[in-house]
Protein backbone atom coordinates (compact mmCIF):
# COMPACT_ATOMS: atom_id res chain seq x y z
CA UNK A 1 0.00 0.00 0.00
CA UNK A 2 0.74 3.53 -0.49
CA UNK A 3 0.23 6.75 1.29
CA UNK A 4 -1.28 10.17 0.39
CA UNK A 5 0.05 12.90 -1.48
CA UNK A 6 -0.82 14.71 1.73
CA UNK A 7 1.85 12.60 4.03
CA UNK A 8 4.83 13.27 1.62
CA UNK A 9 7.74 15.37 1.31
CA UNK A 10 6.77 18.84 -0.45
CA UNK A 11 8.51 17.32 -3.61
CA UNK A 12 6.71 14.08 -4.22
CA UNK A 13 3.13 16.45 -3.23
CA UNK A 14 4.48 18.55 -5.94
CA UNK A 15 4.24 16.27 -8.53
CA UNK A 16 0.98 14.52 -7.07
CA UNK A 17 -0.48 17.87 -7.70
CA UNK A 18 1.18 18.69 -11.13
CA UNK A 19 0.65 15.08 -13.08
CA UNK A 20 -2.83 14.02 -13.38
CA UNK A 21 -3.53 10.28 -13.92
CA UNK A 22 -1.16 7.21 -14.97
CA UNK A 23 1.82 10.65 -15.23
CA UNK A 24 1.21 11.21 -11.56
CA UNK A 25 1.74 7.67 -10.43
CA UNK A 26 4.44 7.05 -12.43
CA UNK A 27 6.17 10.35 -11.45
CA UNK A 28 5.46 9.47 -7.71
CA UNK A 29 7.27 5.73 -8.03
CA UNK A 30 10.20 7.18 -9.18
CA UNK A 31 10.53 10.52 -7.41
CA UNK A 32 10.19 7.51 -4.30
CA UNK A 33 13.36 5.59 -5.64
CA UNK A 34 15.32 8.67 -6.19
CA UNK A 35 14.69 9.74 -2.23
CA UNK A 36 15.78 5.63 -1.32
CA UNK A 37 12.70 5.49 0.63
CA UNK A 38 8.56 4.85 0.72
CA UNK A 39 6.17 5.66 3.41
CA UNK A 40 4.60 2.48 4.11
CA UNK A 41 1.30 1.94 5.98
CA UNK A 42 0.98 -1.18 8.23
CA UNK A 43 -2.71 -3.19 8.50
CA UNK A 44 -3.89 -3.27 11.60
CA UNK A 45 -3.14 -0.55 14.01
CA UNK A 46 -2.83 2.88 12.27
CA UNK A 47 0.56 3.39 12.23
CA UNK A 48 3.04 4.88 9.55
CA UNK A 49 6.64 4.29 9.42
CA UNK A 50 9.41 4.70 6.92
CA UNK A 51 10.93 1.91 4.18
CA UNK A 52 14.50 2.50 3.79
CA UNK A 53 16.40 -0.12 1.46
CA UNK A 54 19.11 -1.53 3.75
CA UNK A 55 20.67 -4.65 0.95
CA UNK A 56 19.14 -7.44 -1.19
CA UNK A 57 18.19 -11.00 -0.14
CA UNK A 58 21.29 -12.65 -1.68
CA UNK A 59 20.98 -16.57 -0.46
CA UNK A 60 18.01 -18.01 1.46
CA UNK A 61 18.55 -21.20 3.36
CA UNK A 62 16.82 -23.94 4.72
CA UNK A 63 18.31 -26.68 7.42
CA UNK A 64 15.85 -29.08 7.37
CA UNK A 65 17.90 -31.71 9.81
CA UNK A 66 19.39 -29.60 12.58
CA UNK A 67 23.55 -29.91 12.14
CA UNK A 68 23.25 -31.18 8.49
CA UNK A 69 24.01 -29.72 5.21
CA UNK A 70 21.54 -26.39 4.11
CA UNK A 71 19.35 -26.39 1.67
CA UNK A 72 19.52 -23.46 -1.02
CA UNK A 73 16.08 -22.42 -2.25
CA UNK A 74 15.66 -19.44 -4.21
CA UNK A 75 12.14 -18.34 -2.60
CA UNK A 76 10.55 -19.66 0.37
CA UNK A 77 7.31 -19.27 2.28
CA UNK A 78 8.21 -17.68 5.47
CA UNK A 79 5.60 -19.82 8.19
CA UNK A 80 5.58 -18.61 12.17
CA UNK A 81 7.98 -21.22 12.56
CA UNK A 82 10.47 -20.54 9.79
CA UNK A 83 11.51 -21.23 6.18
CA UNK A 84 9.29 -23.58 3.78
CA UNK A 85 10.16 -24.94 0.61
CA UNK A 86 7.45 -27.27 -0.52
CA UNK A 87 8.17 -30.34 2.01
CA UNK A 88 11.29 -29.12 3.50
CA UNK A 89 10.82 -27.22 6.18
CA UNK A 90 13.87 -25.63 8.62
CA UNK A 91 14.95 -27.58 11.54
CA UNK A 92 12.03 -30.04 11.80
CA UNK A 93 14.15 -33.06 11.92
CA UNK A 94 16.45 -34.26 14.72
CA UNK A 95 18.92 -36.53 15.68
CA UNK A 96 18.75 -38.23 19.47
CA UNK A 97 20.65 -39.75 21.38
CA UNK A 98 18.33 -42.82 23.08
CA UNK A 99 17.51 -40.94 25.91
CA UNK A 100 16.25 -38.26 23.71
CA UNK A 101 18.62 -35.61 24.31
CA UNK A 102 19.63 -33.27 20.80
CA UNK A 103 22.87 -34.41 18.99
CA UNK A 104 24.59 -31.84 16.87
CA UNK A 105 27.60 -31.11 15.24
CA UNK A 106 29.03 -29.81 18.12
CA UNK A 107 29.45 -33.29 19.50
CA UNK A 108 29.10 -35.36 16.00
CA UNK A 109 31.18 -32.91 13.48
CA UNK A 110 30.71 -35.23 10.51
CA UNK A 111 26.62 -34.50 10.83
CA UNK A 112 27.46 -31.58 8.65
CA UNK A 113 28.50 -33.86 6.33
CA UNK A 114 25.15 -35.20 5.62
CA UNK A 115 22.92 -33.59 2.46
CA UNK A 116 19.14 -33.90 2.11
CA UNK A 117 16.96 -33.51 -1.00
CA UNK A 118 13.08 -34.07 -1.21
CA UNK A 119 11.84 -35.88 -3.83
CA UNK A 120 8.32 -37.23 -4.65
CA UNK A 121 7.35 -36.61 -1.16
CA UNK A 122 10.97 -38.74 0.18
CA UNK A 123 13.56 -37.43 1.37
CA UNK A 124 16.88 -38.23 0.17
CA UNK A 125 19.90 -38.66 2.76
CA UNK A 126 23.74 -39.36 1.25
CA UNK A 127 26.56 -39.12 3.21
CA UNK A 128 30.26 -39.86 1.84
CA UNK A 129 31.04 -43.91 2.07
CA UNK A 130 27.15 -44.88 3.52
CA UNK A 131 24.58 -45.70 0.40
CA UNK A 132 21.68 -43.29 0.63
CA UNK A 133 18.60 -43.32 3.03
CA UNK A 134 15.37 -42.61 1.56
CA UNK A 135 12.52 -41.81 4.27
CA UNK A 136 8.64 -40.46 3.94
CA UNK A 137 8.21 -36.83 4.24
CA UNK A 138 5.76 -38.04 6.61
CA UNK A 139 5.79 -40.70 9.56
CA UNK A 140 2.93 -43.06 10.47
CA UNK A 141 1.31 -42.11 13.78
CA UNK A 142 1.71 -45.17 15.12
CA UNK A 143 5.78 -44.61 14.86
CA UNK A 144 6.58 -44.02 18.19
CA UNK A 145 6.68 -40.32 20.16
CA UNK A 146 10.06 -39.28 22.00
CA UNK A 147 10.11 -36.64 24.51
CA UNK A 148 13.54 -34.74 23.61
CA UNK A 149 15.93 -32.45 25.15
CA UNK A 150 16.97 -28.99 23.59
CA UNK A 151 19.18 -26.78 25.38
CA UNK A 152 17.05 -27.86 28.44
CA UNK A 153 13.76 -27.65 26.71
CA UNK A 154 11.43 -30.77 26.54
CA UNK A 155 10.03 -31.30 22.76
CA UNK A 156 8.20 -33.84 21.20
CA UNK A 157 9.09 -35.32 18.14
CA UNK A 158 7.88 -38.54 16.00
CA UNK A 159 10.72 -41.45 15.66
CA UNK A 160 11.47 -42.13 11.96
CA UNK A 161 11.71 -45.76 12.19
CA UNK A 162 15.12 -48.29 12.90
CA UNK A 163 16.13 -47.73 8.87
CA UNK A 164 16.81 -43.86 9.77
CA UNK A 165 18.43 -44.58 13.25
CA UNK A 166 20.76 -47.59 11.67
CA UNK A 167 21.83 -44.88 8.57
CA UNK A 168 22.60 -42.38 11.73
CA UNK A 169 24.65 -44.81 13.91
CA UNK A 170 26.29 -46.70 10.95
CA UNK A 171 27.57 -42.97 9.69
CA UNK A 172 28.78 -41.51 12.93
CA UNK A 173 30.30 -44.76 14.23
CA UNK A 174 29.98 -43.73 17.73
CA UNK A 175 26.96 -44.64 19.51
CA UNK A 176 23.12 -45.60 18.94
CA UNK A 177 21.28 -42.44 17.65
CA UNK A 178 18.18 -41.96 15.95
CA UNK A 179 15.73 -39.77 14.05
CA UNK A 180 12.49 -37.66 14.82
CA UNK A 181 10.68 -35.34 13.30
CA UNK A 182 8.87 -32.61 14.37
CA UNK A 183 4.98 -32.18 13.61
CA UNK A 184 3.01 -29.22 13.50
CA UNK A 185 0.51 -30.41 15.82
CA UNK A 186 2.70 -30.13 18.91
CA UNK A 187 3.78 -28.09 21.18
CA UNK A 188 6.74 -25.86 20.59
CA UNK A 189 9.35 -24.61 22.74
CA UNK A 190 8.51 -20.98 23.62
CA UNK A 191 10.39 -17.97 23.72
CA UNK A 192 9.64 -17.31 27.06
CA UNK A 193 10.94 -20.14 28.16
CA UNK A 194 14.20 -20.03 25.97
CA UNK A 195 15.18 -16.60 26.81
CA UNK A 196 13.71 -15.49 29.92
CA UNK A 197 14.87 -12.30 29.85
CA UNK A 198 13.21 -10.73 26.77
CA UNK A 199 9.46 -10.90 25.95
CA UNK A 200 8.60 -12.33 23.28
CA UNK A 201 5.99 -14.71 22.17
CA UNK A 202 6.80 -17.28 19.29
CA UNK A 203 7.42 -20.90 19.24
CA UNK A 204 10.27 -22.69 17.59
CA UNK A 205 10.74 -26.68 16.37
CA UNK A 206 14.73 -27.11 16.88
CA UNK A 207 16.15 -24.29 16.08
CA UNK A 208 18.47 -23.11 18.67
CA UNK A 209 16.50 -19.50 19.45
CA UNK A 210 14.08 -18.43 16.82
CA UNK A 211 12.99 -18.58 13.41
CA UNK A 212 15.08 -16.72 11.93
CA UNK A 213 18.89 -16.01 11.66
CA UNK A 214 20.00 -13.11 9.19
CA UNK A 215 23.57 -12.24 8.45
CA UNK A 216 25.52 -10.00 5.65
CA UNK A 217 27.62 -10.96 3.12
CA UNK A 218 29.91 -7.69 4.40
CA UNK A 219 30.25 -9.31 7.88
CA UNK A 220 31.80 -12.34 6.60
CA UNK A 221 34.49 -10.55 4.10
CA UNK A 222 35.59 -8.45 7.09
CA UNK A 223 35.96 -11.69 9.33
CA UNK A 224 37.92 -13.35 6.77
CA UNK A 225 40.02 -10.35 6.63
CA UNK A 226 41.33 -10.91 9.96
CA UNK A 227 42.14 -14.64 9.40
CA UNK A 228 44.70 -16.33 7.99
CA UNK A 229 42.33 -19.66 6.60
CA UNK A 230 38.96 -18.46 5.36
CA UNK A 231 35.79 -19.42 6.36
CA UNK A 232 32.55 -19.58 4.41
CA UNK A 233 28.94 -18.37 5.35
CA UNK A 234 28.22 -22.10 5.86
CA UNK A 235 30.25 -21.99 9.18
CA UNK A 236 27.19 -20.18 10.13
CA UNK A 237 24.23 -21.21 9.00
CA UNK A 238 21.69 -18.48 8.11
CA UNK A 239 18.57 -18.95 6.65
CA UNK A 240 18.85 -15.13 5.13
CA UNK A 241 21.80 -13.43 3.80
CA UNK A 242 21.74 -10.34 2.71
CA UNK A 243 24.25 -8.29 0.42
CA UNK A 244 24.99 -4.56 -0.06
CA UNK A 245 25.49 -3.44 3.11
CA UNK A 246 28.28 -2.62 5.46
CA UNK A 247 29.96 -4.58 7.50
CA UNK A 248 27.70 -5.36 10.80
CA UNK A 249 25.16 -2.76 9.78
CA UNK A 250 22.57 -5.30 10.71
CA UNK A 251 23.17 -5.15 14.33
CA UNK A 252 21.46 -1.60 13.73
CA UNK A 253 18.18 -2.91 12.00
CA UNK A 254 15.36 -3.72 14.54
CA UNK A 255 12.06 -4.59 12.40
CA UNK A 256 12.39 -5.72 8.70
CA UNK A 257 10.25 -6.53 5.50
CA UNK A 258 11.31 -8.64 2.92
CA UNK A 259 8.77 -9.44 0.47
CA UNK A 260 5.71 -9.94 1.70
CA UNK A 261 7.35 -10.59 5.35
CA UNK A 262 7.79 -8.83 8.43
CA UNK A 263 10.35 -10.13 10.71
CA UNK A 264 11.07 -7.97 14.17
CA UNK A 265 14.33 -8.49 16.07
CA UNK A 266 15.21 -10.88 19.00
CA UNK A 267 18.68 -10.76 19.38
CA UNK A 268 22.02 -10.75 18.34
CA UNK A 269 22.94 -14.46 17.75
CA UNK A 270 25.76 -15.87 20.28
CA UNK A 271 28.37 -17.64 18.62
CA UNK A 272 29.92 -21.18 20.02
CA UNK A 273 32.41 -24.18 18.95
CA UNK A 274 29.98 -25.05 16.15
CA UNK A 275 31.73 -22.51 13.98
CA UNK A 276 34.82 -24.02 13.70
CA UNK A 277 33.34 -27.16 12.35
CA UNK A 278 34.62 -27.17 8.83
CA UNK A 279 31.74 -27.41 6.51
CA UNK A 280 33.47 -29.47 3.69
CA UNK A 281 34.90 -31.57 5.84
CA UNK A 282 33.40 -31.89 9.47
CA UNK A 283 36.71 -31.75 11.39
CA UNK A 284 36.02 -29.22 14.14
CA UNK A 285 39.03 -27.01 14.93
CA UNK A 286 38.16 -25.50 18.43
CA UNK A 287 39.22 -22.48 17.83
CA UNK A 288 38.77 -20.05 14.37
CA UNK A 289 37.17 -19.16 13.46
CA UNK A 290 35.82 -18.45 17.39
CA UNK A 291 38.66 -16.97 19.26
CA UNK A 292 39.09 -14.15 16.27
CA UNK A 293 35.22 -13.27 16.43
CA UNK A 294 36.16 -12.92 20.35
CA UNK A 295 38.54 -10.95 19.86
CA UNK A 296 36.06 -7.96 18.38
CA UNK A 297 32.81 -9.03 18.41
CA UNK A 298 31.94 -9.21 22.34
CA UNK A 299 29.15 -7.80 23.67
CA UNK A 300 28.36 -4.79 25.76
CA UNK A 301 29.14 -5.36 29.24
CA UNK A 302 25.96 -4.09 30.06
CA UNK A 303 24.50 -7.52 27.95
CA UNK A 304 26.35 -9.73 29.56
CA UNK A 305 23.71 -11.42 31.29
CA UNK A 306 22.82 -12.44 28.03
CA UNK A 307 25.37 -13.15 25.91
CA UNK A 308 28.40 -13.61 28.68
CA UNK A 309 31.45 -14.24 26.75
CA UNK A 310 30.58 -15.63 23.59
CA UNK A 311 30.98 -13.01 20.30
CA UNK A 312 28.00 -12.39 18.24
CA UNK A 313 27.71 -12.89 14.79
CA UNK A 314 24.23 -12.89 12.51
CA UNK A 315 21.08 -11.40 14.18
CA UNK A 316 18.12 -14.20 15.56
CA UNK A 317 14.38 -12.29 14.31
CA UNK A 318 10.69 -13.71 15.39
CA UNK A 319 8.42 -14.10 12.26
CA UNK A 320 5.79 -10.79 12.64
CA UNK A 321 3.77 -11.27 9.42
CA UNK A 322 3.70 -14.59 7.39
CA UNK A 323 4.01 -14.24 3.58
CA UNK A 324 6.96 -15.39 0.79
CA UNK A 325 10.49 -13.80 -0.01
CA UNK A 326 12.92 -14.80 -3.01
CA UNK A 327 17.03 -14.28 -3.86
CA UNK A 328 16.38 -10.98 -4.75
CA UNK A 329 14.34 -8.99 -3.10
CA UNK A 330 14.92 -5.76 -1.37
CA UNK A 331 15.73 -5.64 2.36
CA UNK A 332 13.97 -3.03 3.97
CA UNK A 333 14.61 -1.52 7.76
CA UNK A 334 10.74 -0.05 8.62
CA UNK A 335 11.60 3.04 10.37
CA UNK A 336 9.20 4.82 13.01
Amino acid sequence: TGASASSMPASLGFLAQRRPGWLGVAALALAAVVLGAVVWRRAGPRRRRRLQQVGTVAKLWIYPVKSCKGVAVSEAECTALGLRSGNLRDRFWLVIKEDGHMVTARQEPRLVLVSITCENNRLIFRAPDVDQLVLPIRQPSSNKLHDCRIFGLDIKGRDCGNEAAQWFTNFLKTEVYRLVQYETNMKGRTSKKLLAPINWNYQVAYPDYSPLLVMTDASLVDLNTRLEKKVKMENFRPNIVVTGCDAFEEDTWDELLIGSVEMKRVMACSRCIFTTVDPDTGIIDRKQPLDTLKSYRLCDPSERALYKTSPLFGIYYSVEKVGSLRVGDPVYRMVQ
